[in-house]
């Protein structure tokens, strides 16, 4: 290639390159006000002492946040009750949207309306369903309580189930397994559908079992899937406020944590340095269960 040729394949460059820039600039733009720009300035709010009246300046304190933060004996108690949620909501949802998935992966009449049916508690309002099940554990009228109490007589006094310690974290946790579970069925039967049917057919010559082909073919085919929905579904959950606090205030997760912190007590740079934290662990989570994803 001559010099003119080259020098005008190089301005050509140039111009593509200038171009591509201007396309990808608004979403840079975007990004930055959306997401890069809050990130950076909660980062300085978990430094402060941020004052309410938005007239006055806030007050650098340093690490004070943090201290106060790791000294107090509510946010342990609330990242435990978060990992117990976190763990038993994702292995729950996940493993009754794996067995529901197998069963719908079967041909019988009727498959299609029910697997429209099993939709229905994921796509149905968040604050109409948690008003639903208020209604049904209500200590008073609710028709668990009848059931229990009056019909099989396995409780002699209907519980609060709402107001203990105890049952209440039961109760979340069980709603959110029903209510999620279709999330976990929808990506598993789609990898179900997607595996090849010949596999199962050379399995079936050699010999194998239905376990058998379950375990050296299904569940290889699906794993990928399976942590997929693990890892959203913990990122998800880690930062679990909304059907919580709707259905009690006994169930002292982080995210009801950091509500209170505040706008409870107003404590802005506290709770700033809260999602810090949070992101801190979940990010590391994301770091080591992709690595351990990837290898496998």
């Amino acid at each position: 290639m001559s010099k003119q040729g080259k020098k005008k394949y190089g301005s050509i460059q140039r111009k593509e390159r200038t171009l591509g820039i201007l396309l990808i600039l608004p979403t840079l733009i975007l990004i930055g006000a959306v997401i890069i720009y809050p990130i950076f300035y909660n980062i300085v709010l978990s430094f402060q002492k941020v004052a309410l009246n938005p007239n006055r300046p806030s007050k650098f304190v340093g690490w004070s946040n943090y201290a106060k933060l790791f000294s107090d004996g509510d946010f342990y108690k609330a990242l435990l009750v978060t990992v117990v949620y976190v763990l038993v909501t994702v292995v729950g949802s996940t493993v009754v949207g794996l067995l529901v998935a197998l069963l719908m992966n079967k041909e019988f009449k009727g498959r299609r309306i029910a697997r429209s049916l099993i939709l229905l508690s994921y796509v149905a309002p968040m604050v109409a369903t948690v008003y639903v099940w208020k209604y049904m554990f209500n200590g008073l009228y609710g028709v668990v309580n009848y059931l229990l109490v009056d019909v099989l007589h396995i409780f002699e006094t209907a519980p609060m189930w709402m107001d203990h310690p105890v049952w209440s974290v039961a109760l979340v946790v069980i709603y959110d397994i029903w209510r999620v579970f279709p999330y976990s069925f929808l990506m598993i039967l789609a990898a179900l559908q997607a595996i090849d049917m010949s596999l199962y057919e050379a399995a079936q010559v050699d010999g194998a079992n239905a376990w058998q082909r379950f375990w050296a073919i299904t569940f290889p085919e699906i794993l990928p899937s399976i942590a997929a929905i693990v890892s959203l579904r913990t990122i998800w959950n880690f930062y679990k406020f909304d059907d919580i606090y709707l259905f009690t205030k006994q169930v002292p997760v982080l995210g009801v944590y950091l509500y209170q912190t505040a706008f409870a007590i107003h404590d802005n740079g506290g709770a700033a340095a809260i999602t810090i934290v949070l992101f801190v662990i979940v990010f590391s989570f994301v770091v080591l269960f992709g690595r351990k994803a990837v290898r496998k």
